[in-house]
């Protein structure tokens, strides 16, 4: 599974211009290869018993005596190699039309390969070692490819963006991983769980808060956020990719994997992922409701939706299947309108700017249908996707947590406003194109993804959550709650939520569907502008990071210069001053010498007398 896109990442990149006529078709053939494996391996899992689903894989000794390498392919690693391979394949064939006429194709497929076998290697390594080797793996792709063209200043500042705070994030993993160590001797998934039976609350909680540091960095909660929106400057297939099927979903992986710490008794650290989920998911929608650029708000939106994964993963057992199930039904439908969006873009010019949209359905009916279709899965319209994963996950969170669980609902109707402004926007009203604008449906290699991303926004949530298949099926791995949950068509907290997007949507309706939309962005209120603004989250890592970062830096090159510096070169300017001054002393002339040793005999011997008649 790991093998195929590493060699084909190896073969793009070193045999370079030699592989461009066939690169981008070794790149697809690469993805479609590890996703056959996975599903083989998939098959031949479900064929053991519920007890014997859990298969190590022993590779090599990493570490002597300290880590052992190897894979662990169980119900829940399957299940996300399963999304990667899968959607990242159709991401892949999808490429082959929105990059046809890139010059570097080659060079993005390589990246693209090599951050699937980076991602699997994250998911199905058996210790944190092999995981934070794939973490960092997909942290090097996706700074390559947010930066691919890197011709733009906006892309390169972007990719470092990213990189920079995921360093934040990854630094909080890697001290938990040290504690971890520490504490139990071990960093091997299979053996910590028994391990921390009897170990005091208060490393439990550190080592929780500390892993949650690297998931939010990952994920782009709540604090560490601000990288996502900017990561939108890659090509699109990317934010389909990483930025809303896989990459970002991995700090809901590592929450899961790691609920030993997590649901320690009494450690707190469980609160502390969902108190992060239901924060990040209503500040995501939030910016999502002012986002002009389609990508950027569609961004909003899986920062939003991960906060539900978060918020999910943070009930234990009883709400680890919705979020799963919600992060493997996000997957499909917000790749399915990341790659629409995509479709909208090659048929405008690269235009991002919704507002210079309209009328797009007539023109381009299967990009139309298809992300329609991904729209209501993620409002959560009944029957579709998202309507039995989300819900789940507001229906679990009230019953844990009154005042959480409505702020899902509070959220789900800003879903249904934003979700809907943007297809008001794009499809519906007049046309407000370009004069240069000839928008077109997009080939077939890239509708063919978009329509078979669409039926699993429709079908995949209620074949996974209905008589509790997800939560059966991940039992072995995660665990399963003592009482199996029922989904509610009709619970209060699903009707209320219901009622909210409908709202939204009707909001939605009568401010950009009826009416007319400017084609120059008003000024918006207060509120609009902080939505713009991302919540001025950029605003704020300036002021308590980067200014106190820049002062100490001045003090320190002052201190340098002037402290350090100035004492080592003050020390040399005296000896050389003084030994310029001593060298006048040596003239070459015999009789000066003698007269400065008479000088210095005689005073000498005077002091010599002066001393013996004391």
């Amino acid at each position: 599974m790991i093998a195929f896109p590493l060699v084909g990442a190896f073969i793009l990149l070193v045999f370079g211009r030699f592989t461009n006529r066939w690169g981008h078709l070794l790149g697809v053939a690469m993805s479609l290869a590890s996703f056959v494996v996975a599903v083989l391996a998939f098959f031949q899992l479900i064929g053991f018993g519920e007890e014997e689903r859990r298969r190590a894989v022993e590779l090599y000794d990493f570490i002597p005596g300290l880590v052992k390498m190897g894979l662990l392919i169980d119900p829940l690693s399957i299940s996300f190699a399963l999304l990667i391979t899968g959607v990242g394949s159709l991401i892949h064939i999808y490429s082959i039309g929105y990059m046809a006429h890139d010059e570097h194709r080659r060079r993005f497929f390589s990246y693209l390969n090599l951050f699937v076998a980076a991602m699997l290697l994250l998911v199905l390594a058996d210790n944190y070692v092999g995981l934070f080797i794939g973490w960092e793996g997909v942290g090097l792709a996706s700074y390559l490819l947010i930066g691919f063209w890197q011709f733009k200043p906006s892309a390169a500042v972007a990719a470092k963006k990213a990189f920079i705070v995921n360093r934040v994030g990854d630094f909080g993993l890697l001290v938990g991983m040290f504690v971890i160590w520490t504490t139990f001797g071990t960093l091997a998934f299979k053996d910590l769980a028994a391990k921390t039976t009897g170990v005091e609350n208060g490393t439990t909680l550190a080592i929780g808060l500390l892993l949650l540091l690297g998931a939010c960095g990952k994920s782009a909660q709540l604090p560490l956020q601000s990288w996502l929106l900017d990561a939108m400057e890659g090509p699109t297939p990317v934010s389909a990719l990483i930025h809303a099927a896989t990459m970002v979903t991995a700090g809901v992986y590592l929450v899961v994997r790691s609920g030993a710490f997590f649901f320690h008794p009494g450690s707190g650290a469980a609160l502390a992922v969902s108190i992060v989920g239901a924060a990040t998911l209503l500040a995501g929608a939030i910016i999502g409701c002012a986002k002009d650029d389609i990508k950027k708000g569609l961004a909003g939106s899986t920062m939003s939706q991960i906060g539900y994964m978060m918020l999910g993963a943070g009930l234990g057992p009883a709400g680890y299947a919705f979020a799963i199930g919600h992060l493997i039904t996000h997957g499909f439908f917000k790749a399915d309108m990341f790659l629409g969006a995509g479709s909208v873009m090659h048929g405008m010019n690269d235009e991002v700017n919704m507002r210079k949209y309209g009328a797009l359905r007539k023109v381009m009916p299967v990009t139309f249908i298809t992300f329609f279709i991904g729209y209501l899965a993620i409002i959560g319209f009944p029957l579709l996707s998202g309507y039995f994963t989300k819900d789940g996950i507001i229906e679990t969170a009230v019953e844990h947590n009154q005042v959480l669980g409505w702020l899902a609902v509070l959220g789900a109707g800003i879903t249904g406003f934003y979700m809907s402004r943007m297809v008001f926007m794009t499809f519906f009203g007049e046309k407000r194109w370009a004069e240069d604008a000839h928008p077109h449906e997009s080939p077939a290699v890239m509708t063919w993804p978009l329509i078979i991303l669409s039926i699993g926004s429709i079908f995949l949530g209620g074949y996974l959550i209905l008589s509790n298949r997800l939560m059966d099926f991940l039992a072995p791995a995660v665990g399963a709650p003592e009482e199996r949950p029922v989904f509610h068509f009709a619970s209060t907290p699903g009707l209320a939520t219901l009622a909210l997007v409908a709202v939204g949507a009707a909001f939605a309706w009568m401010k950009y569907g009826r009416a007319e939309v400017p084609v120059v962005q008003p000024r918006g209120s207060f509120l609009t502008t902080f939505a713009r603004r991302d919540l001025y989250g950029d605003a704020l890592n300036e002021s308590l990071f980067m200014r106190p970062g820049q002062w100490l830096t001045r003090i320190a090159v002052f201190f340098d210069n002037r402290g350090i510096d100035g004492l080592v070169n003050g020390l040399a300017a005296g000896i050389g001053g003084s030994s310029g001054r001593l060298r006048r002393l040596q003239t070459g002339f015999a009789r000066t010498y003698a007269l400065s040793i008479f000088i210095g005999a005689a005073l000498l011997t005077g002091a010599l007398l002066l001393v013996g008649n004391i």
